[in-house]
C-alpha cells in the first residue's frame, strides 16, 4: 500500500509533482472517476450503524473495523468526542437514514490529551476573537469516551440509544479495547 508518507518530496519537503497538495488529490480523483462504476446505494449504511471517531489521519476505520463502502456512516472531528455537531449528525442519521447502533471511538496517543482550554484563550490573543467551540481536551482517554457514550445516551434528539458502545484504538497495534460504560 502506498502512503502519502511515501510520495517523494523535494529538498524544501514539498510533494514532488506539480501543483498543491489539493491538486494531487484533484488528479487522484480524476484517475478514481474514470474507473468509477456507480454502485446503486442510497445514503442509508448497510448495517445500521455509525462511527464516530477522531480524524487522527493513523486511523484507517474501514480497515480496522472490517467495513465496505455502504456499511456504515462515518462522523469524525478532532478526539472523536461528542458535540453539538456529533449529536445533529447521529440523529440525522437515526432519524432519516436508519441507524440504530452508534460506536464511539478514541484512541491512544490523541492530540486532545497534550493541550488544554487555553488553546481558545491563545486563539483569542491572536486573531482578536474567542471562538465559540470549546476544545474539548482530555487527559484520560476511557473518561472521555464514557463521557461521550453518556453524551449520546442522553441526547433527547436520538431514537436509539440502547446499542451505544465505545472503544480505545491503540495505534501502536491496532487493536480495539472496548471501555466499560460504568
Amino acid at each position: 500500500m502506498t502512503t502519502s508518507a511515501s510520495v517523494p518530496t523535494s529538498p524544501e519537503g514539498a510533494i514532488a509533482r506539480r501543483g498543491t497538495v489539493t491538486d494531487r488529490l484533484v488528479e487522484a480523483n480524476e484517475r478514481y472517476a474514470a474507473a468509477f462504476a456507480d454502485p446503486g446505494m442510497d445514503a442509508r449504511p448497510v448495517l445500521g450503524v455509525a462511527v464516530v471517531a477522531c480524524m487522527d489521519a493513523r486511523l484507517d476505520l474501514h480497515d480496522a473495523l472490517g467495513l465496505e463502502l455502504g456499511d456504515c456512516h462515518t462522523i469524525r472531528n478532532a478526539g472523536g468526542v461528542v458535540t453539538d455537531d456529533v449529536i445533529r449528525s447521529l440523529t440525522i442519521s437515526q432519524r432519516k437514514l436508519g441507524t440504530r447502533s452508534v460506536v464511539l471511538i478514541h484512541h491512544t496517543g490523541c492530540g486532545l490529551e497534550a493541550i488544554t482550554e487555553d488553546f481558545r484563550t491563545d486563539l483569542e490573543m491572536e486573531v482578536g476573537q474567542r471562538p465559540a467551540w470549546a476544545v474539548e481536551a482530555f487527559r484520560d482517554v476511557d473518561q472521555d469516551v464514557r463521557q461521550s457514550m453518556q453524551r449520546v445516551r442522553t441526547s433527547p434528539f436520538l431514537l436509539h440509544t440502547d446499542d451505544i458502545r465505545g472503544f480505545v484504538f491503540d495505534v501502536k497495534t491496532g487493536l480495539l479495547r472496548e471501555i466499560d460504560p460504568a
